[in-house]
């Protein structure tokens, strides 16, 4: 890919902020809508490019660019102040990935702030008032474990309806396993409901982040798209999650028990040489095995597992 400049670059986040005249606060109850408009089944497309760099030097990575031909987001948990939504991948016919998850929680007290080296950092939101901004977007891995997390309110411009913050995040799945010349992704997240779906743009800075300071080492673009599809094209995904969602929501469960301790947080990649996705895709099975497991016994199983990954410093 050659090295190209944008000159002039306006991030449409500035864009936005000039026109704070035309902005509109919606109620809670436009947020929860607007929210629940993520969930159902979309045809996605992924794609990233690296846009600008500071240093002359540097060798643009190609862009990225994925089509899924159908996700299943669907809603897990919810109650008056939490909406928590499931992603599922369909790979090709019948191949379904567990995929992301985000919950959005209104006026959430805490959320977790990614530093770097799999840490993340817990902030109290009521010292803050950031709590009274309504939503805090906590986005998590694959295995459920944290990835980052971003708080701000719903804006309702010209009927559009569209939620923005920014987040350092650990480097994303198409990279992790490629890069190791940044260690932290500033992510500048835009969710856009539309008429066909939602929208996911991103402003991103790929940084370097050490004890002293942040290099930023290339800027980047991306644009996910979310495009309303039949929910028959989303079936192996939505029978897969009916077998398995019992097994996932001690997961959850347990995820938020870490959390609620309001503690700095730290995840390890490996335990005894094991990643904690594999690890839990083997539990997994081992829970399908079951005729009728016992939520009890599995409740401790999972819990001592993910404790293997974690560690946690008191406030």
């Amino acid at each position: 890919m050659k090295n190209f400049k944008i000159l002039g670059f306006v991030c449409l986040a500035t864009l936005i902020n000039n026109n704070t005249h035309a902005q509109e606060k919606g109620t809670k109850a436009d947020d929860i809508e607007s929210i629940k408009k993520m969930c159902g089944c979309f045809e996605v497309s992924f794609n990233f490019a690296e846009t600008y760099s500071e240093n002359e030097n540097y060798e643009f990575y190609d862009r990225y660019s994925v089509k899924a031909p159908a996700e299943w987001a669907t809603i897990v948990g919810e109650d008056e102040n939490r909406i928590q939504i499931q992603h599922i991948l369909v790979v090709g016919e019948t191949m379904t990935v567990k995929h992301w998850r985000q919950d959005w929680v209104y006026q959430s007290p805490y959320r977790y702030d990614f530093i770097k080296d799999q840490k993340w950092s817990f902030k109290n939101l009521e010292l803050t008032n950031a709590s009274n901004i309504n939503w805090t977007q906590k986005v998590f891995q694959v295995d459920d474990s944290p990835r980052y997390e971003g708080t701000s309110k719903w804006i309702y411009d010209n009927k559009q309806a569209y939620w923005e913050s920014t987040a350092d995040a650990p480097l994303p799945r198409r990279e992790n396993t490629k890069r190791s010349d940044y260690n932290v992704l500033r992510r500048r997240n835009r969710n856009f409901i539309t008429d066909s779906g939602w929208r996911h743009e991103q402003d991103n800075e790929k940084i370097y982040r050490t004890e002293q300071l942040d290099s930023t080492l290339v800027y980047e673009k991306g644009v996910n798209i979310y495009k309303k599809v039949d929910d028959k094209r989303c079936q192996p995904a939505i029978d897969w999650w009916e077998i398995n969602k019992d097994f996932w929501q001690i997961v959850r469960n347990e995820w938020d028990i870490a959390f609620d301790k309001k503690s700095d947080i730290q995840v390890q990649l490996k335990s005894e040489g094991k990643s904690l996705i594999k690890t839990m895709y083997v539990l997994n099975d081992e829970w399908n095995q079951k005729k009728n497991p016992s939520k009890k016994k599995w409740q401790k199983k999972i819990k001592s597992t993910i404790n293997n990954y974690i560690l946690q410093k008191e406030i």
